[in-house]
């Protein structure tokens, strides 16, 4: 299971998912082929993601993530992609090892 930041540009609108699957989620996101939130605001660029081994894990992550100010939230993504650079194709061309796991 993976949690994920999406953006439209550096410092721009931020939105924080959850799924089981990073690449065909983020690939949804930047088609815009569901309708809402991501849709409205053009958040097409993977800012930050890391990788649970269990999916409640990554629930309770993406919740508390979701109650994290601004602030906070900008210093995570800065804290290992400090120039907001697009990670799709990072991921794209990802192996396993190239995930980022959080220890809980």
């Amino acid at each position: 299971m993976f949690v994920y930041m999406m953006t439209n540009k550096p410092n721009g609108t931020l939105y924080i998912g959850v799924t089981d699957d990073l690449i065909r989620r983020v690939h949804e996101h930047r088609t815009h082929a569901i309708e809402g939130f991501t849709d409205r605001y053009n958040l097409e660029r993977l800012v930050w993601f890391e990788q649970h081994a269990a999916p409640a894990a990554a629930i309770q992550r993406e919740k508390s993530l979701k109650r994290w100010n601004r602030a906070w939230k900008v210093d995570l993504i800065e804290s290992s992609n400090a120039a907001w650079r697009d990670l799709w194709p990072e991921i794209v061309g990802a192996s396993p090892t190239m995930t980022q796991e959080t220890p809980q």
